[in-house]
């Protein structure tokens, strides 16, 4: 074999490599875009090995969306809403959808546009797969994108770690957000508003 030969077939096999670490980029991408991150195991004490996330009423800089940890206690987490969900004062900011005074979805930009839904007490899933409640078939959209529920009689949106995120008025969403009354919400194309 010449120097040649033996330099066309190193050659080869390396275009072969980068060929299959392509190929298995591609598939890591589109596993993560269709099925979303893998669920962390929980360590023999019981505790998570991803510290719980706190509530926040919106987050101004862009941050990559998170899950709940599947260990956090719902008693944990229902203390931690509810310190967040107190009345605010009169005059402090947008009224917040809750189950009395918000009785449908509006979407207001998108394909879907001026379409209704009435709002029940189940929650809404929101993306791309034919089993949301409200499927947005867009290239913005994530399968499994968002989810819209009621926590403590109160209207929430939760990212479920999206590609492209789910704003609230603007702000990307990391954790569950408390949703005010005619507040635009957009997932993908698509923007909607709760309203009474």
């Amino acid at each position: 074999m010449s120097v040649s030969e033996l330099t066309l077939l190193v050659l080869r096999l390396g275009f072969l490599l980068l060929l299959w670490l392509f190929i298995f980029g591609i598939v890591y991408a589109l596993r993560s875009d269709l099925f979303g991150q893998r669920v962390r195991k929980q360590q023999p004490d019981g505790t998570s090995s991803a510290p719980p996330i706190a509530f926040a009423a919106a987050v101004p800089t862009p941050v990559p969306a998170a899950t709940l940890p599947p260990t956090a206690s719902a008693a944990a987490l229902t203390e931690q809403l509810t310190a967040r969900s107190a009345a605010p004062p009169a005059g402090s900011g947008p009224e917040r959808a809750t189950a009395r005074n918000a009785t449908r979805l509006v979407i207001t930009s998108g394909p879907k546009s001026g379409t209704e839904f009435p709002l029940t007490s189940d929650s809404v899933t929101i993306g791309r797969s034919g089993d949301s409640s409200l499927v947005i078939r867009d290239d913005y959209t994530s399968t499994h994108h968002a989810r819209l529920m009621l926590w403590n009689e109160e209207w929430m949106i939760q990212d479920l770690d999206s590609t492209n995120g789910t704003f609230l008025n603007g702000s990307r969403l990391a954790v569950p957000t408390p949703v005010p009354l005619n507040t635009p919400v957009k997932i993908g194309a698509t923007s909607f508003e709760l309203r009474r």
